[in-house]
């Protein structure tokens, strides 16, 4: 008997001893993967919810113009993603702003985009402006990510402010005391569920960058600084002229060792 179908036959067996209620569970958790696949696997949807990635709210005109579908079809979509708990909602005046629920849907997103880029065999994609802008500096849900955001994560693991592992992520006393002096608030939300600091893998770098309330402060900084700008159409971020001597005056990242072909223009 093969390993495989050795170790299938102990599970069903463990099953079996644990009665039906094992068995009920684990149908009904099924069941739930499979409908959120379903919502996640329509491309309409799939490009909706990677165009709120960028932390943006959005309202359903404007994921139509994006998704290429009617109004009335888009309001239809982003209701069983609001249903579902994907998305959520927000009145102000005459429009709705939709936007990612949770960091926790924002990861399984980020997650399945990793997933497509590293272990799916790669599809023919024409190359262009966007795409370049997109893996140079790009906002993941509400940290930074793309070349810029590694090259951040680098500098402060080789500085010993960060450790980053498939494990976890960990801030060290020496990295406190630097992200006090750069301005981000290392005091948490009260009763937030978000992870302080945890890699997160870069879908076009392959390599970490930094995520939790850490990477969300990071990037906060970034924008008050003035260092980056949004992109309303995509989640590209550029690198303003005072974002260029920050990242070196802070980081010791100059741009042009990231890639001096494709440093967007300010």
């Amino acid at each position: 008997m093969s390993p495989t179908i050795g170790s299938a036959r102990a599970e069903l067996s463990l099953l079996a001893a644990a009665g039906g209620e094992a068995v009920k569970w684990l149908m009904v958790a099924g069941a739930n993967m499979v409908e959120v696949a379903a919502l996640v696997g329509d491309t309409a949807r799939a490009t909706m919810l990677a165009a709120l990635m960028g932390g943006q709210s959005l309202t359903a005109s404007e994921l139509a113009f994006l998704a290429h579908v009617s109004r009335p079809t888009a309001s239809e979509h982003l209701g069983k993603l609001v249903n579902a708990r994907l998305l959520a909602v927000t009145q102000k005046r005459r429009n709705r702003y939709y936007r990612i629920a949770s960091p926790l849907v924002a990861g399984m997103l980020e997650g399945i985009k990793a997933v497509a880029a590293i272990e799916v065999p790669p599809r023919y994609q024409p190359k262009s402006a966007k795409d370049d802008a997109l893996r140079f500096a790009r906002t993941c849900y509400d940290h930074l990510a793309g070349r810029l955001g590694v090259a951040i994560a680098d500098a402060m693991v080789n500085a010993g402010y960060l450790a980053l592992s498939d494990d976890g992520g960990e801030v060290t006393d020496a990295g406190r005391h630097f992200l006090e002096n750069f301005g981000v608030h290392l005091a948490a939300e009260p009763r937030s569920r978000r992870v302080y600091c945890r890699p997160c893998l870069d879908w076009s770098e392959r390599r970490y960058h930094v995520a939790g309330h850490i990477g969300r402060e990071i990037l906060r900084r970034c924008f008050e600084l003035g260092w980056l700008t949004r992109s309303r159409d995509h989640r590209a971020v550029t690198i303003t002229a005072a974002g260029r001597a920050g990242l070196w005056e802070i980081f010791g990242i100059e741009l042009e060792s990231i890639d001096p072909l494709k440093i967007p223009a300010e």
